[in-house]
């Protein structure tokens, strides 16, 4: 198994508060507040969840899950203060992953809204569910003078 840092502890920029936390080494169950509504949200290592076999995980690499109804412009919001909040506290996070089921049209549009790439639909076993990941420039830019034939 790879060496999976400590999940950051986050903070949310306005009009989110944390209320509270459950953090484990790998994992933080936040309820989170904003916009009237009160949400849990679960912040987790993927090399150390349910996404550790679903693709090439980094170690780094932060799953996002949201319980609970939410309107899609609020769960767009959240989403960017969440991707905010953690690429603030880990820099190197290389991405941050949100999985809807992928049957959930509403939380597919709103991860699009955020700034989330699909990447692919997974079997997780019980659920299948589609990958968005929000990925900093540091990992999407291509420097041209480094690729070997370009």
């Amino acid at each position: 198994m790879i060496n999976v840092p400590r999940v950051p502890h986050l903070a949310l920029h306005p009009p989110w508060n944390v209320l509270s936390t459950r953090p484990t080494h790998y994992a933080s169950d936040l309820c989170v507040q904003g916009h009237s509504l009160q949400l849990v949200v679960r912040v987790e290592r993927c090399a150390a969840g349910r996404l550790r076999d679903a693709y090439p995980v980094g170690a780094r690499d932060i799953e996002v899950s949201i319980d609970g109804p939410c309107p899609p412009d609020v769960l767009t919001d959240l989403l960017g203060a969440l991707t905010d909040a953690v690429t603030g506290e880990d820099p190197r996070c290389r991405r941050v992953v949100f999985a809807p089921d992928s049957a959930d049209q509403t939380r597919i549009r709103a991860a699009d809204s955020a700034g989330f790439r699909y990447v692919l639909d997974v079997d997780l076993g019980a659920d299948a569910v589609s990958l968005f990941v929000a990925e900093p420039l540091w990992v999407t830019r291509t420097d041209r003078d480094q690729i070997p034939g370009s």
